[in-house]
């Protein structure tokens, strides 16, 4: 059983993933609460609310795979780093 939680997307984010959040939890496209934030700036009250809601709301966990393994030795060193990555 999945519980409905008001959490900021990783994964539907343009800026800190409120409104991507905002949509999953209402049940509706993120493009939706995108325009409605857009709408409320002319009141001057939107990023004010959108700067509290990025604070307040925990970010999603996210789980990912796990890397396919590389059977042929050829990812032993970072290449942006230059470091080892395994023994």
């Amino acid at each position: 059983m999945t519980t409905n939680r008001l959490t900021r997307s990783a994964t539907d984010r343009i800026i800190g993933g409120v409104c991507g959040g905002l949509a999953r939890y209402f049940g509706i496209d993120s493009t939706i609460v995108r325009l409605i934030f857009v709408l409320a700036v002319l009141s001057g009250l939107s990023p004010l609310i959108y700067i509290v809601l990025w604070i307040i709301m925990p970010k999603e966990e996210v789980a990912f795979p796990q890397p396919a393994q590389d059977l042929t030795g050829e990812w032993r060193y970072d290449p942006y780093t230059g470091q080892k990555l395994r023994d």
